[in-house]
């Protein structure tokens, strides 16, 4: 190691020597860093929500166009994650991290800048392809940083309690920054953290070796415009019902690229997501459990909100802060995984959280008039938040336990894939379904919505009954791989 004149390391290399010795101080800045890319990726899916009123005063949105500027951000984030993964695979993950955060974070400025709608949207669209290389980097890169056992464990219930709690965050952090400042600034506040991670990220996290190989086009092609039509299907299903022509269009031409995807991976040298990762019926398990629960959770949090303000008439930030509990209990009970999991296998944890879900889901299906904040909401945010924790962290763990070095960046895109195809697939469903119910009072239309939440629950129970294989305790690969 080259020295200064006074035979000092210099503080770069220092740095960059701690990187690759993986030393407790940068092991920490790693994981800040990484787990607050993913928090800032999630909250960005909901944050603008509670401005979408002063963004459409601001900038002149038609209602129709308004929802795009969640969409926009949405629809590029799903459709490009399994590229986004794949590229990290190939190219090094931190190097397609820090290029997605970048490009993340010079969109948000450009779109705090904005000054018409299209401008707007195009900068959200941009943050969405930024996004999408970035988030499959930032959990693989955990998993290259942090050795097997108990360090690793905590690691990752860190990094899934920050994209876990993003949605609640968002919410809150809309509130506050619309309310005390201006809509501009739900996107500036992604500056200062971006370019933070940008700057420190080289300096606190290994890069993960370049593999040798090409890009499967055919099978990138299918997988993207498959994921963005299926997301976009669920998006125009919500907006004007599941048999508009441009729903079943866009259903249609997913079912059929998303059919042939795994034939052309089948025979791809090189494919952008191994088939053989769907061979292992946990890790299938632990994706599909991520569906359900982030279709149960973004569905219940679209029509809470409208309830808190609606009927029982609070401000935004006040509809915000009255969230943050369940954050705290998700917080909770996500602690407790890393202890969980070795000694239980992952079965009865998912068991547990999807009960605490189901439960909470259910008695929000008796919301009426009279309901008070003390009685109708808190009770279930918390069970929600605490299923929440146990569920989430739990399916990270078994999705990435025994995955190849070569194929993380590949099963982290398919996780968070599911995370927010099931987010589309939650409100789409529980829209229709209150439209369907509503008649001629509101509430019957909320009580229908929660009721169809309580399915998605109730096929979390399944799940965790059916797809996870039962272990003695203290034996098991989720907990002796992870």
């Amino acid at each position: 190691m080259k020295k200064d004149r006074g035979g000092a390391v210099p503080a770069p290399a220092r740095a960059a020597e701690g990187a690759a010795d993986g030393g407790a101080p940068v092991r920490g800045l790693a994981l800040t860093l990484l787990s607050a890319c993913q928090l800032t990726l999630v909250v960005d899916a909901s944050i603008v929500n509670i401005a979408l009123p002063s963004i459409q005063r601001g900038l002149g949105f038609s209602d129709t166009g308004l929802s795009w500027v969640v969409n926009a951000y949405t629809l590029a984030f799903g459709g490009l994650l399994l590229l986004g993964g794949r590229a990290g695979d190939l190219l090094g993950h931190r190097r397609v991290f820090v290029a997605g955060v970048a490009l993340f974070t010079v969109a948000s400025l450009a779109g705090g800048l904005a000054t018409t709608p299209g401008w707007l949207l195009a900068g959200r669209a941009a943050q969405g392809v930024g996004a999408a290389f970035a988030g499959p980097g930032a959990l693989a890169l955990i998993a290259s940083t942090f050795e097997d056992g108990p360090r690793r464990s905590r690691a990752l219930a860190v990094f899934t309690v920050a994209a876990s709690a993003g949605m609640v965050a968002g919410l809150v952090l809309g509130g506050l920054l619309t309310a005390w400042a201006s809509w501009r600034a739900v996107l500036f506040v992604n500056v200062p953290v971006g370019a933070a991670i940008v700057a420190l990220t080289p300096r606190a996290v290994r890069e993960s070796p370049r593999r040798e190989g090409r890009f499967d086009l055919a099978g990138a092609f299918t997988c993207t415009v498959g994921s963005a039509l299926l997301v976009y299907g669920f998006i125009r299903a919500a907006e004007g019902g599941w048999s508009a022509a441009w729903t079943l269009g866009a259903f249609g031409a997913a079912a059929l690229l998303l059919a042939l995807f795994p034939v052309i991976e089948a025979r791809a040298r090189q494919p952008i997501v191994p088939l053989r990762l769907f061979g292992d019926r946990d890790r299938v398990g632990a994706l599909l459990m991520r569906l359900l629960l982030t279709a149960a959770m973004s569905g219940m949090l679209f029509f809470l909100t409208l309830y808190v303000q609606g009927v029982l008439g609070y401000g935004p930030l006040a509809t915000g802060f009255g969230f943050l509990p369940t954050t705290i209990a998700l917080i909770a009970a996500s602690r407790a995984v890393p202890w969980l999991l070795p000694r239980y296998g992952p079965r009865p944890i998912m068991l547990a959280g999807a009960a605490l879900c189901a439960v909470g889901m259910v008695w929000l299906t008796q919301v009426a008039q009279a309901s008070s904040y003390l009685t109708m909401i808190l009770g279930p945010v918390l069970l929600f938040g605490a299923g929440t924790g146990l569920v989430s962290v739990a399916a990270t763990f078994v999705a990435m336990a025994s995955v190849a070095p070569g194929e993380s960046g590949a099963t982290s895109a398919l996780l968070q894939s599911m995370q927010q195809t099931g987010g589309s697939l939650g409100v789409a469903v529980l829209v229709s379904v209150h439209d369907a119910t509503r008649g001629a009072a509101e509430l019957d239309g909320m009580r229908g919505a929660f009721t169809a939440g309580a399915v998605f629950t109730a096929g979390m129970l399944a799940m965790a009954l059916l797809a996870f294989r039962r272990r003695p305790a203290g034996q098991g690969r989720a907990g002796s791989h992870i």
